[in-house]
């Protein structure tokens, strides 16, 4: 899974707006997301979202990997930098920006017990 796309999103500032453009472009379905004004994308491979209320305009992807502390250790010891990671009920994220400043996601699944 290392490296691999797992989920990416998209802010813009109007949610339902963007809806209607992605859904019509890409013929795209919509679920209420867990963020506010957040939206899951239903039929992408990897999933997807988008969210309103964000002046963005760079949609962000996430990067699967196996252990998520040496995968922010790695990132700083490339020069880049990491926040700090954010648990969620199948796993944890972190933001990161690379050696440039280019922002992207690691993503790591919840450990087995």
């Amino acid at each position: 899974m290392a490296g691999e796309l797992v989920y990416f999103w998209i802010g813009v500032p109007d949610a339902q707006r963007a809806q209607t453009f992605y859904g019509d472009l890409f013929g795209w379905t919509f679920s209420a997301g867990t963020a506010p004004d957040g939206f899951q994308i239903e039929n992408t491979d990897p999933p997807g979202g988008l969210h309103g209320g964000d002046d963005s305009s760079t949609p962000q992807v996430c990067f699967g990997v196996d252990d998520l502390d040496a995968a922010m250790a790695k990132v700083r010891e490339l020069g880049g930098e990491s926040e700090e990671p954010h648990s969620t009920s199948n796993g944890a994220y972190v933001m990161c920006r690379d050696d440039q400043g280019t922002s992207f996601c690691l993503w790591a699944p919840a450990k087995e017990s």
